[in-house]
C-alpha cells in the first residue's frame, strides 16, 4: 500500500500475467498469458522465419477463456494440434513470466521462468526466488543461419545462472525501497496531456473501465471534492540500477504492455518470523546488487567515470507486525567499494596482490559522482563507515583510507554544514587481535550515534510516519567480512529502535545471545554468504562469530578452506564469470566482423568507455559543483523520493478490484490450499528453531546464554581482571555480551566523534553488582543435576580402598628404615596377585598350546568340506538293528 497524501489514494497495481504458455508452429510463436483464476488472457505473436530480427507483436488487447481457444486451435490455418514441424500447435513450455530476449550471433532467444518459489511477503506482496528458466530458440530450423561462437556464447551467457539469488514480484517493487514504494507520486492533478511536466514520467495512463471517464480532466480532477477519496492505481518506475534484466528487455520494453514486464532482482532476499508471545513479527533483509560496475572480485576494484563502485549492495531491513494494525518499518545501510580509481595485480601468485592507484583525480570528480548519487537515492547525511586497516608496518590497504578521507574532506568544503559527508574510521581487524577485543560493542555505539542522525521508516498506527533520511555506507577493502559484521552490529542496533517505534519492545536495546538476536545473526550470515558468493567465489571467511570470539576453534578450517576456495576463484575462473556478466549485462554485444569477448586483453575499455572515446566525458562547471542542483534543493530528502516516477497510471473502480487487490492476490480464495502447506508454516520462525527445548520463558528478548558466556559478561561487567581465561574471554569461545572492556589498544582505532561510546558502556557496567552465586552458579542451574554426597555404606568402602592403596604403595624407609623386625613392616598388608598374564602384551603373544583333542575336532572340521565320511562300523550295526526292527522302535 502507499501512503494516502490529501484525498488522493495510491495502490500499487499487480501485474496479472502470472501464468504463461509458449505454442509453436512452424512459423510463429504464441505466447499466452494469463491470470490465477485464468478469466483474463493476454496474447503475443514472434515471427520465427525472420533469422535475425525480432519480430514481436502485442495486440494490447484482453481475451477471454473462449477466444484463446480459437485462437491456440486453429493457430496455423485448420492443420490439426500435432508436430510443430509439420504445421501443427504444440504447447512447448509453462511459465510465469518472461526474463528476456537475447540474441549473439544468429537469431533471439527467448527466456521464460519456468519454476518459482516464494521467499518473502512484505505487506501481502509476494517476492519470488528464479528456480529454473528455459532458453527457447525462436527461428526455425529453416530460417536458421548457423555461426561458430554461438555456441560458446550461448554456454557463456548460461553460465549466469538464473536460479541463483535471482528475484522478482508482481506486485511490489523490489528494486526499491520500502520508502521508496510508499511514498506517493507528486503532481498526481498535472498528468493530462495540456499540463504535462518533465517532473513525472507518465507514458501509460489508462483509464479503467472506460465508461468511467470520458475525458482527461476528468480522469485526474484539478480540485477534487474535499468530502471523497480519489484512488488510483499506480506502477512505479524501477530503479534500473538493480534492474539486471534491462539489456534482455530493451528491444521489447517500448512495445510490450506494462503487465508483461518482469524486472528482475540480483541479491539476496531472506524472511524469518519473530513470535513476540505468539504476536508475529516478520524480520525481511533484502540485498539489491548494482548492475553498475559489477564484476567478480580482482577485477572490479574502486569505481568508474560515473561514480559507480564495484560490488555496491543496498541492504534493506524491514520489520512487519502482522497485527490488526500492521504497522511496518524499514532501514537502509549500503556497502560499496572505496570510490576512487584503484587495482590489484593478480598476475603474480602472492596472496595479498599489491594495491595501486591507477589515475590521479585531484577534483574527485569520481568520489564526487558517487556521493551525489548517494545524496539523490538516499537524501543527506551520507556517513562513511570506513573498516580499512589505518596503521600498517608496509603500506597495503591504509593508503585507500587516506585516500578516502582526503576525498571526503575535498568535497566537504563545497557542501552546506547541514548536509556534509561524516567520516569515521574503526580499525576492525587491528582491534580484533586484542587479548580484550570488544569489537562488536565498539561497532553497536558507532551504529547508535549513525541510525540516530539518519533515522528510520516507519508507519504505526497512532505514531504518523518517520523517514529516514540519509545513508550509513559500510566498506573494507573487499566489502565483504568485516563489512558484513558491521552491518550486523548496525542492523542489530536498527532492529532494537525498529521494534520499539513500533510499540513491540519496551527498551531501544537488545542483547547478543537472545533469540531475536540469533536470528537476526542467521540471515546476517546468509547474506554475507551470498553476497560473498558473488563476488569474492567463496562464502565468508571472518564470519560474526569470530569477531564476538563465539566461534569454535574447529572453524578455523572451514575458514582455511573458503580462504582456498575464494583464491582459486579469483586465479582460474575470475575471467570467465566477467566475460559471461558483461555479455548478460549487454555491455558487450557481440558482431560478426567484431573479435569475440574472450579474445579481449581486459574489459576496461567497456566499463570506461570515455577512455576510447566512446562515450562523452561529463565536464561539472564549476568543477566546485560536484552534486546536481536539484537534488541539493531536496535534501535531507532523497530527490528519488519527492520526485517519485511511474511507468503507468490507472484508475480502478474500488480497492477490491482486481488489479490492486493485494489481500486476494496473496491469500488466493478461489483455490484450495491446506495450512501445512501454506508459506507461514514454511518460514524459519524463532519458537521453532530457535528458542531452547524445556524453557518456560517465552520471549524472544530473553538472554539464553551458556555457564562460561554469563561468567565472562558478569566479570567484563565488574571490569575486574581475572587470571582465569574462561572468564577473561582469551579463550575462542568466549562472548563479547557485555559493554566495553578495557584494550591494550588505543583510542586511535576508533573516530573522534564516536568514542564517548566507551563511557556509555562504562556507566552501563555499574548497573549491577557481581554475586558469588552468579559466578559460580550450581550444577543443578546448569545441568539440572543436583550432586549429593555418598553415604556411610559407600564412604566406608571407599576410604578402606584409599587405606589399602596408601599402605601398599608407601616406601619402606619411611615406616621402619630396613629393619625387618620392625613391627610396622609386619602389619603391612602384602597384596598378592591372583592372575598370572604371563609375557603377552599388545605387542607379543606366545604361540598357545593346542591339545591332541581340539587338533582332532579340527581335522574332523575339515574332512566335512568333503562330503560326509565312511560311517563307522558301531553306526553300521545300530542301523541294521534299526532295519531288522531289533530295537524295537514301531512296536
Amino acid at each position: 500500500m502507499i501512503l494516502q497524501e490529501g484525498n488522493q489514494k495510491f495502490l500499487p497495481l499487480i501485474c496479472p500475467l502470472q501464468k504463461i504458455a509458449l505454442y509453436a508452429t512452424k512459423t510463429k510463436y504464441l505466447i499466452v498469458g494469463s491470470n490465477n483464476a485464468h478469466t483474463k488472457f493476454r496474447v503475443l505473436k514472434i515471427d520465427r522465419t525472420e533469422p535475425t530480427d525480432l519480430v514481436l507483436v502485442d495486440d494490447k488487447v484482453v481475451y477471454t477463456v473462449e477466444e484463446i481457444k480459437q485462437m491456440t486451435n486453429p493457430m496455423d490455418g485448420n492443420r490439426p494440434r500435432g508436430d510443430a514441424s509439420q504445421g501443427g500447435i504444440k504447447k512447448l513450455v509453462s511459465a510465469f513470466g518472461i526474463v528476456g530476449f537475447v540474441r549473439f550471433l544468429e537469431g533471439y532467444y527467448l527466456i521464460l521462468v519456468t519454476k518459482r518459489r516464494r521467499v518473502a511477503v512484505i505487506n501481502n506482496h509476494t517476492i519470488y526466488k528464479i528456480e529454473d528458466t528455459s532458453m527457447e530458440y525462436i527461428p526455425n530450423q529453416a530460417s536458421r543461419i548457423t555461426h561458430p561462437d554461438e555456441t560458446r556464447y550461448v554456454k557463456m551467457f548460461q553460465s549466469i545462472d538464473l536460479s541463483s539469488n535471482f528475484y522478482f514480484s508482481y506486485s511490489y517493487d523490489i528494486t526499491h525501497s520500502l520508502q521508496i514504494n510508499m511514498a506517493p507520486p507528486r503532481h498526481i492533478s498535472s498528468l493530462t496531456p495540456d499540463k504535462y511536466t518533465s517532473r513525472v514520467d507518465y507514458s501509460h495512463i489508462t483509464p479503467q473501465p472506460p465508461s468511467q471517464t470520458s475525458s482527461p480532466d476528468e480522469l485526474f480532477p484539478t480540485e477534487p471534492p474535499s468530502n471523497t477519496s480519489v484512488l488510483y492505481g499506480v506502477r512505479t518506475q524501477p530503479n534500473r540500477r538493480f534492474v539486471w534484466n534491462s539489456h534482455l528487455l530493451s528491444s521489447v520494453e517500448q512495445d510490450l504492455h506494462p503487465d508483461w514486464l518482469l524486472f528482475i532482482m540480483h541479491g539476496f532476499v531472506g524472511q524469518s518470523n519473530v513470535s513476540i508471545f505468539g504476536r508475529s513479527v516478520y524480520v525481511t533483509l533484502v540485498a539489491r546488487r548494482s548492475n553498475k560496475y559489477a564484476g567478480t572480485r580482482f577485477l572490479k576494484r574502486g569505481a568508474n567515470f560515473y561514480g559507480d563502485v564495484a560490488n555496491e549492495v543496498e541492504t534493506e531491513q524491514i520489520v512487519e507486525d502482522l497485527g490488526l494494525s500492521r504497522s511496518i518499518s524499514s532501514f537502509v545501510q549500503m556497502r560499496g567499494s572505496i570510490p576512487a580509481h584503484w587495482s590489484q595485480d593478480i598476475t603474480k601468485m602472492v596472496a595479498k596482490p599489491a594495491i595501486t592507484l591507477d589515475l590521479n583525480d585531484p577534483f574527485y570528480t569520481a568520489a564526487g559522482a558517487h556521493f551525489n548519487s548517494l545524496l539523490r537515492r538516499y537524501g543527506a547525511p551520507t556517513i562513511i563507515l570506513n573498516l580499512v586497516k589505518k596503521r600498517e608496518k608496509k603500506k597495503h590497504e591504509s593508503q585507500l583510507s587516506e585516500e578516502l578521507h582526503s576525498a571526503v574532506n575535498y568535497l566537504n568544503q563545497f557542501l552546506p554544514p547541514d548536509f556534509a559527508i561524516e567520516y569515521l574510521t574503526f580499525d576492525m581487524a587491528r582491534m580484533n587481535k586484542g587479548k580484550e577485543a570488544n569489537v562488536m560493542w565498539k561497532l553497536a555505539d558507532i551504529a547508535q550515534g549513525a541510525i540516530s542522525k539518519t533515522g528510520l521508516f516507519c508507519v504505526s498506527k497512532g505514531k504518523g510516519v518517520s523517514y529516514q533520511t540519509g545513508i550509513v555506507r559500510v566498506n573494507c577493502v573487499d566489502c565483504l567480512d568485516r563489512t558484513n559484521t558491521a552491518q550486523f552490529a548496525v542492523g542489530k542496533c536498527a532492529l532494537a529502535l525498529q521494534l520499539a517505534a513500533l510499540g513491540l519492545l519496551p527498551k531501544t536495546s537488545l542483547d547478543f545471545d537472545s533469540d531475536c538476536v540469533r536470528l537476526l545473526e542467521v540471515l546476517y550470515e546468509d547474506h554475507g554468504d551470498t553476497l560473498a558468493l558473488q563476488y569474492g567465489g567463496s562464502q565468508l571467511v571472518h564470519r560474526i562469530k569470530t569477531y564476538r570470539k563465539t566461534a569454535p576453534w574447529t572453524s578455523q578450517g572451514n575458514d582455511i578452506m573458503q580462504t582456498l576456495s575464494r583464491y582459486y576463484s579469483n586465479t582460474f575462473s575470475d575471467a570467465e564469470k566477467q566475460h559471461a556478466m558483461n555479455v548478460f549485462l549487454g555491455l558487450f554485444i557481440p558482431e560478426d566482423n567484431a573479435p569475440p569477448i574472450w579474445e579481449l586483453p581486459n574489459d576496461y575499455y567497456l566499463h570506461h568507455p570515455q577512455a576510447v572515446g566512446v562515450a562523452p566525458t561529463v565536464y561539472r562547471f564549476p568543477q566546485t559543483q560536484w552534486w546536481d542542483e536539484d537534488v541539493m534543493k531536496c535534501l535531507p530528502q532523497a530527490y528519488d523520493q519527492v520526485e517519485k516516477r511511474c511507468l503507468q497510471v490507472v484508475l480502478p473502480l474500488s480497492e477490491h478490484w482486481e488489479c490492486v487487490d493485494v489481500y486476494a492476490a496473496y491469500h488466493r480464495p478461489d483455490e484450495l490450499t491446506t495450512l501445512d502447506e501454506s508459506y507461514p508454516f514454511k518460514i524459519t520462525h524463532s519458537v521453532k528453531d530457535f528458542m531452547p527445548q524445556g524453557v518456560t520463558d517465552f520471549s524472544p528478548f530473553t538472554v539464553r546464554v551458556r555457564d562460561a558466556w554469563r561468567r565472562e559478561r558478569e566479570a567484563n561487567r565488574d571490569n575486574t581482571v581475572v587470571k582465569n581465561p574462561s572468564l577473561t574471554g582469551a579463550s575462542s569461545t568466549s562472548s563479547l555480551t557485555s559493554s566495553a572492556s578495557s584494550s591494550d589498544l588505543s583510542d586511535d582505532d576508533t573516530s573522534e566523534a564516536y568514542r564517548q561510546g566507551d563511557s556509555k558502556g562504562d556507566s552501563m557496567s555499574k548497573e549491577s553488582s557481581v554475586t558469588f552465586e552468579q559466578l559460580f552458579p550450581s550444577t543443578k542451574q546448569v545441568y539440572g543435576v543436583d550432586i549429593q554426597g555418598p553415604d556411610r555404606h559407600n564412604y566406608l568402602i571407599y576410604k578402606r580402598y584409599t587405606l589399602i592403596g596408601k599402605s601398599s604403595s608407601t616406601p619402606i624407609s619411611q615406616i621402619g628404615g630396613d629393619d625387618p623386625s620392625s613391627p610396622l613392616l609386619t602389619s603391612i598388608p602384602v597384596l598378592k596377585c591372583l592372575s598370572d598374564f604371563g609375557t603377552q602384551c599388545s605387542e607379543s603373544v606366545p604361540v598357545p598350546i593346542v591339545s591332541e583333542e581340539s587338533r582332532a575336532i579340527y581335522r574332523e572340521y575339515l574332512e566335512r568340506l568333503g562330503g560326509a565320511k565312511e560311517p563307522s562300523e558301531q553306526t553300521l550295526d545300530k542301523y541294521r538293528k534299526y532295519c531288522a526292527n531289533e530295537l524295537y522302535v514301531f512296536s
